[in-house]
């Protein structure tokens, strides 16, 4: 028999439960389960393989132990089709997951955001929901929950926004933690992407804590011009947001020097409720035969992860300030070295911080290094900056365009939803630019 870590009880273990939705969430999450199922020392079938005891100490962040010394992840996957659960379920992790969370119906959403909120979504609203309880119930001392979905298409953005709103009602005093796909500029998937992502946003503003804003654009760019990868498919985008994820929650599942949660996060990000979306980045980004040859150390790490070309969301830094921001590192650092390159950042850049929070900057250390090839450090970067107007204004303008001629609308109305919801939605989305 495996031997326990002795000092578990001492602690709560603070539990994430994880919730994928659509499409694009369940690819996401997929992704990122691959990578922390790999940093915890855990293979497919849910077995500890690992080397090191702080695989294991707070391992129940993300996984539930089942019998046998299998751990399984804290997870619940929804979709309006089956289509991408099948493909989750035939992917390398599939058969780590439980098999009753996977909630699916048959119709799916067709890209409409008023079927997966009102019609399709309701309907499979109170077996997610029952998931969910069932999960919480296991949990010591539940920090939150985590959202992946996309908020372009139908089931991510109108169904995942439902299943907020509920747990919202039901869990009022957990962190909400939302990594919503935005539609792209350039990219274009769904020609209804700014109805859907306006009536999305509208949802995030008044029900998630923290949302960590994502967009394909700016990740095509960072695989093309930092990664080197010519034509990136959406399995490499997705790699690159699952180690911007597990580097979020690093502090939580690992024991470091400066400590952070999802709460703290929250308490130095958010100086007012409503401007709660950050622009989040990563380090070290570099093709992986470039990085062979050069050390990291936390200055380079501190240089890149502030420039605009490792953001993950089409919003350019330079065009606005940061309320606050947060830098977490990861592997053997020493903390005096990331509070002197922090301040340095600050005195160097301090046009681009806004004069009103002196120190801004929060910064966290964790000690255990990432699983990344040929890297001992990381730092995942996460900016409460008000260049992320950029977003909000890009998608408001192509919302207003269509809505004026009330095109697509019947498509949302015919679902029973009023023409009122998008007249509340848009300047409420608005009211974040302005």
């Amino acid at each position: 028999a495996r031997t326990r870590c002795t000092h578990t009880n001492l602690f709560k273990m603070r539990e994430i439960v994880a919730i994928q939705g659509g499409q694009c969430g369940n690819q996401i999450g997929a992704k990122f389960w691959e990578v922390v199922s790999d940093e915890h020392g855990i293979d497919p079938t849910g077995t500890y393989h690992g080397d090191s005891d702080l695989q294991l100490e707070r391992i129940n962040v993300y996984y539930n132990e089942a019998t046998g010394g299998r751990y399984v992840p804290r997870n619940i996957l929804m979709d309006l089709e089956p289509g991408t659960m099948d493909s989750v379920r035939s992917g390398p992790f599939g058969q780590i997951f439980r098999p009753d969370n996977f909630v699916f119906g048959q119709s799916g959403a067709g890209n409409n955001w008023a079927k997966g909120h009102y019609t399709e979504g309701a309907e499979l609203i109170d077996q997610a929901l029952d998931v969910a309880r069932k999960e919480v119930e296991n949990c010591d001392c539940l920090q939150g929950f985590q959202f992946c979905h996309s908020i372009g298409g139908g089931t991510g953005s109108g169904m995942g926004t439902l299943l907020l709103s509920k747990l919202r009602e039901e869990y009022p005093d957990r962190i909400m933690v939302s990594y919503p796909v935005f539609p792209s500029p350039k990219v274009s998937d769904v020609v209804v992407e700014p109805y859907n992502a306006t009536l999305s946003i509208h949802q995030l503003i008044e029900n998630a804590d923290e949302v960590m804003v994502i967009d394909n654009e700016a990740l095509h760019h960072i695989c093309n011009k930092t990664l080197k990868v010519p034509n990136p498919t959406f399995g490499d985008l997705n790699n690159l947001v699952s180690s911007v994820m597990a580097g979020v929650t690093c502090c939580l599942r690992f024991p470091g020097q400066l400590n952070s949660d999802l709460r703290k996060l929250g308490v130095n990000l958010i100086p007012f409720p409503r401007l709660h979306f950050f622009q989040i980045g990563f380090a070290p980004l570099g093709s992986p035969a470039a990085s062979a040859y050069r050390r990291v150390s936390v200055g380079d790490l501190t240089q890149q992860i502030f420039q605009a070309g490792n953001m993950m969301a089409a919003a350019d830094p330079r065009n606005g300030r940061y309320l606050t921001a947060s830098a977490l590192f990861r592997g053997q650092v020493s903390t005096k070295d990331v509070e002197d390159e922090m301040l340095k950042v600050q005195n160097k850049n301090s046009a681009y911080f806004v004069e009103w929070i002196p120190n801004n900057i929060k910064s966290s250390v964790c000690n255990v290094p990432p699983k990344i090839p040929q890297a001992d450090l990381s730092a995942t970067f996460i900016g409460n900056t008000t260049a992320m107007q950029d977003v909000f204004r890009r998608i408001s303008d192509q919302f207003s365009v269509m809505f004026r001629r009330k095109a697509f609308l019947h498509w949302y109305t015919g679902e029973g939803m009023d023409e009122m919801e998008f007249t509340e939605a848009e300047p409420n989305m608005n009211d974040l630019v302005s």
